[in-house]
């Protein structure tokens, strides 16, 4: 790892997962790095000083001062001396305190006085973690150019399952490393999500079920790597936490055609994971059609400009264009035939026909095929773990 020699300034705040923090210390000091420990003082309760102190080596700070001696722990200096400040587990409380600038604790004002990289990893109860105010409060921080790590998905301290864990210890690891030697540092990508939509008058279109997961969890797996993302994403409702990665909003395939095009001659990897709408209205009427009137009798359909083949013909050998296919019948040839006739380097396969992939889940199951026909078999696992394995085989 790539952590050894740096100063990693460490924030535990009161959520059960604080116990956690044993194991990321300890991990965080056999790669070499300096840790040192803040807590909030409601932390304490669920894991000592002493336990930290014993792992990092370093006194645990907890106050502003020691009553006894009046000797000032200084947040100043505490936030100049940190490469990164990493606050995990870090509660729905200390999160929303963060994102409104509220300083009533030793933990708060060495963040509010920090000049290195900031990492979050909240951890709480799933109900508070899908909350409108935590989800706000995170996008604030994300906003301000702080780093999400995302919660997990698992068994709750309550007894229920769902979205709230502490993310692993070894994930933080490699989001931790990642930022110390980031892979693809410099490197540009243009990437699609999402579905287009086609008007056929003021409030009805043509669309498809694309959720956009797939295309938003690529741009992170790239951002993470170091990567300057350009992501031009369809309707969705899916978000981007990440620095490093520039959403473009768009509509229709028109629309995405130009946004592409703009993007292309200075993209080093280019992802076209849309769910692009084969077919538009030849003429969008202008006002709404009424039903009563019976005026929509037909539709007549004209092709949308194919956005894939037309990156294909422009790309340098420089470039590496991926593709997405979602096929249910004869997918394996299908999908090779337009590795050739779009040319391109790999495309990603999905079959319909597989149970947990596609349209609208948070997994997926799909198959890498390269330009000479090689193909690689991913195991069904959540999109963000898809994600991950396709951007390391991509970019070798």
């Amino acid at each position: 790892m790539h952590i050894k020699g740096k100063h990693i300034l460490l924030g535990i705040t009161s959520s059960i997962a604080a116990y956690k923090a044993a194991f990321l210390v300890r991990e965080l000091i056999k790669s070499g790095a300096e840790v040192q420990v803040i807590m909030t003082k409601d932390a304490t309760a669920f894991i000592t000083p002493l336990t930290l102190s014993t792992l990092s080596k370093r006194p645990v700070y907890i106050d502003f001062f020691k009553p006894e001696t009046g000797e000032w722990n200084n947040h100043v200096e505490l936030g100049s001396w940190a490469d990164i400040m990493l606050i995990a587990p870090a509660t729905a409380n200390t999160i929303a305190k963060m994102a409104n600038g509220y300083c009533d604790n030793l933990l708060l004002a060495t963040y509010l006085s920090a000049k290195c990289p900031v990492f979050f990893a909240p951890a709480m109860d799933l109900d508070m973690y899908a909350h409108p105010t935590t989800k706000t409060n995170i996008q604030k921080l994300s906003d301000n150019g702080n780093i999400l790590i995302p919660a997990g998905k698992g068994e709750l301290a309550s007894g229920l399952d769902g979205e709230g864990r502490l993310a692993e210890i070894p994930e933080i690891l490699q989001i931790i490393d990642n930022h110390f030697n980031p892979k693809l540092k410099g490197k540009r990508i243009l990437i699609t999500a999402g579905p287009t939509y086609e008007k056929i008058d003021p409030v009805r279109f043509i669309g498809n079920f694309s959720s956009g997961k797939m295309g938003f969890a690529l741009a992170k797996a790239f951002a993470e790597q170091g990567a300057n993302v350009h992501l031009v994403s369809g309707v969705t409702n899916q978000t981007a936490n990440h620095p490093k990665i520039k959403v473009h909003s768009i509509v229709s395939a028109d629309e995405m055609f130009d946004k592409c095009m703009e993007f292309l001659p200075k993209s080093d990897y280019i992802i076209m994971s849309a769910a692009v709408a084969d077919f538009k209205p030849k003429s969008t009427a202008k006002n709404k059609i009424k039903k009563e009137k019976n005026d929509l009798k037909s539709i007549e359909l004209i092709p949308n400009k194919d956005i894939l083949f037309e990156m294909g013909k422009k790309k340098s050998k420089k470039q590496v264009l991926v593709g997405f296919a979602l096929e249910d019948k004869n997918e394996v040839l299908n999908a090779k035939t337009k590795i050739e006739k779009k040319n391109l380097d790999y495309i990603v396969l999905n079959s319909l026909n597989d149970k947990g992939a596609g349209f609208g889940t948070d997994t997926n199951k799909v198959t890498l095929i390269d330009k000479k026909l090689k193909m690689i078999e991913l195991p069904l696992a959540s999109k963000t773990e898809i994600a991950k394995q396709l951007v390391e085989l991509i970019t070798k």
